[in-house]
C-alpha cells in the first residue's frame, strides 16, 4: 500500500471566525483525535479535499507530518473519522482525524469495485447494486484501497454474495457474508396489444355511425307522410 503523507501545522486559530480565516487563505481546520485527547491541526485545503473527493483518503491509512514549532515534525499514522461539508457548495470544511496503531487492527470500511461484468448483462440483463462497500478488520498497514470482484458467472435470475469475494491475506471482512452485492435481474418487456383488437376498435366507431345513419331514414320517411295527410 502506497504511503499517503500529509503536511500539517498545530492550530492556533479557534472559534468560526478563526476557522473561515483558515478557509480565505485555502487552509483546512482540522483535529487530531487520540485516546480522548484532541490536538487542533490544519492542512492544506487542496491536498486534502483531493484525498477526500477520490475517495482514497476516506478508507486509506494517512500519516500526519507534524511541523511543532518550527523546530522539529513527527509522524502520526491516523485514519479519517468524520469530514463536513458545506450544504451548499459541497466545498470540504474541516476533517477529523483518529490516531491508530500500526499494531492493533482496525475496522474500515472498503470500496467495491467490479472488474468483469457478469455475464448477464451482455445478454440484456439489468445490473442492480444492493452493496458498494464492506467493512474489515485489519492492520492498519493491511488496509486495502479496494476488493476487485470478478462477477463474470453472474447470469439473469441470479446474484453476488459477500461469501462470493475472494479472501485476502491479513484481511477479515466483517459485513455478513449472506449480504447481496449485486443482482442481475431479467429485462422488463413492455406489452404489445394485438393487431386485430386494435382494428376492432378502431371499426367499431364506422359501424355507429352507419346505425346512426339507418335510423334517420325512417324517421324522415314519417315526417314526410304526416305532412301529406296534413294537406
Amino acid at each position: 500500500m502506497k504511503k499517503i503523507l500529509v503536511k500539517a501545522d498545530k492550530r492556533q486559530e479557534r472559534g468560526k471566525g478563526g476557522a473561515r480565516s483558515l478557509r480565505r487563505m485555502g487552509v483546512l481546520p482540522a483535529v487530531v483525535y487520540d485516546n480522548g485527547e484532541s490536538t487542533p491541526i490544519k492542512v492544506q485545503g487542496k491536498e486534502m479535499t483531493n484525498l477526500i473527493s477520490s475517495g482514497v483518503g476516506e478508507h486509506s491509512l494517512i500519516t500526519i507530518e507534524l511541523n511543532e514549532d518550527g523546530a522539529k515534525s513527527s509522524e502520526h499514522p491516523v485514519l479519517v473519522k468524520d469530514y463536513q461539508l458545506d450544504p451548499v457548495s459541497d466545498k470540504l470544511l474541516h476533517v477529523d482525524f483518529i490516531k491508530v496503531s500500526l499494531e492493533k487492527s482496525v475496522k474500515v470500511m472498503v470500496p467495491l469495485v467490479i472488474v468483469k461484468q457478469p455475464a448477464g448483462v451482455k445478454l440484456g440483463g439489468i445490473l442492480q447494486y444492493r452493496l458498494r462497500e464492506v467493512e474489515v478488520e485489519c492492520l492498519p498497514t493491511q488496509i486495502p484501497d479496494r476488493i476487485e470482484i470478478d462477477a463474470e458467472f453472474i447470469e439473469i435470475g441470479n446474484s453476488l454474495h459477500v461469501s462470493d469475494l475472494e479472501p485476502l491475506q491479513g484481511v477479515k471482512i466483517v459485513t455478513g457474508p449472506g449480504e447481496v452485492i449485486l443482482t442481475v435481474s431479467a429485462p422488463v418487456v413492455e406489452e404489445v396489444a394485438p393487431v386485430e383488437a386494435a382494428v376492432e376498435e378502431a371499426a367499431e366507431p364506422e359501424l355507429v355511425k352507419a346505425k346512426g345513419k339507418e335510423e334517420e331514414e325512417p324517421q324522415k320517411e314519417q315526417k314526410e307522410g304526416k305532412k301529406q295527410k296534413e294537406k
